[in-house]
């Protein structure tokens, strides 16, 4: 089977964004790929974080994996920095890589206005410990967002500027795109983030996400329940396409168009149908949580299976920048 890399940040409470863009579609993945999930522990450290909760979120992070649907039976889920030698192949590519490729990246530029008192190493050298969280593994694919299309593109650059050099070693990975409709956060105007306050957090209780939802913004041009609304702009409508049925989609489109539904109601369709989906990962979470040695097995065996797939790569690396020795 081809191989699928792509990871995710222990950065935060996971929400319906980071679900729909991503780890549902992993969950599915793993029907026709090897798949290789990673808690990104290291690319975390790049910003400011809480250094007494970190443990807690990578083991959080790992949790709701599992819980929808990433078991060791099915997949590899395990946590970055047990597998040290991903940072050792960043520093070789870093050999690789100029630095204008990493200057021109699109991400860095938009870290470094946000955290401008922090502009470290770190985040101008996170596409290169990308590259070499999927090249460690020769992932041939690598399911991720639009925003993260670059990153990709560098870590193909990074395989043929190093197989160029050192001989044919690392395959050209290609992007796997969700086809999920991307979803903004609550305020129908950015990105859905919890620093920003606009995020419905996949493990929040149902009453929780209803008031998230109750109050979110939907289409601004309809003000009152007989004026008809736009669909193609109502960031809740985007949720429908991610959450509801193809004949609730429909429903909903033609309703809000002739004013036949309020938002309310709308949004109430939309509360049931997302309720149906998360509780049984909610659920799962509780189950998992209850066996405290669960999650640290599991992510202890998949770093395991990792090491066994890195050990073989490293030592053809190795042998071909020539600093294998032979007494080793």
């Amino acid at each position: 089977m081809d191989r699928i890399f792509s990871g995710i940040q222990p950065s935060g409470e996971i929400h319906i964004g980071n679900y729909v863009g991503a780890i549902r579609n992993w969950a599915r993945l793993v029907e026709r790929y090897e798949c290789i999930y990673c808690v990104v522990d290291y690319h975390a450290i790049t910003i400011e974080y809480e250094v007494e909760l970190m443990q807690q979120r990578i083991l959080e992070t790992g949790t709701i994996l599992v819980a929808c649907g990433l078991t060791p039976e099915r997949c590899i889920v395990f946590v970055q920095s047990h597998v040290p030698e991903h940072t050792e192949l960043a520093w070789i590519f870093n050999c690789v890589t100029p630095v204008g490729e990493l200057e021109r990246m699109t991400q860095f530029k938009e870290k470094a206005k946000q955290h401008r008192q922090n502009i470290n190493m770190g985040l101008l050298d996170y596409p290169v410990l990308q590259a070499a969280d999927i090249l460690i593994y020769k992932a041939g694919f690598v399911p991720v967002g639009e925003d993260q299309i670059q990153h990709v593109e560098l870590a193909r650059e990074i395989a043929r500027k190093f197989n160029a050099r050192f001989g044919n070693t690392f395959p050209e990975p290609q992007v796997i795109l969700s086809d999920a409709p991307r979803i903004l956060g609550t305020d129908g105007n950015a990105k859905m983030s919890k620093s920003m306050n606009n995020a419905i957090g996949l493990l929040e209780p149902p009453e929780t996400i209803w008031e998230r939802l109750r109050t979110a913004v939907t289409d601004v041009n309809r003000q009152r329940r007989s004026d008809p609304g736009n669909p193609d702009r109502c960031n809740i409508f985007t949720m429908h396409q991610a959450f509801s049925k193809p004949d609730q989609i429909s429903y909903i489109d033609q309703n809000c168009r002739t004013a036949g539904i309020g938002c309310i109601e709308c949004k109430e369709i939309l509360f049931k149908n997302m309720m149906e989906e998360l509780t049984p990962i909610q659920e799962r979470v509780r189950e998992i949580r209850e066996k405290p040695g669960y999650m640290i097995d599991v992510l202890r065996s998949g770093a395991n299976r990792c090491k066994a797939i890195v050990k073989e790569v490293m030592e053809e690396v190795r042998t071909k920048i020539g600093i294998k020795a032979f007494w080793v």
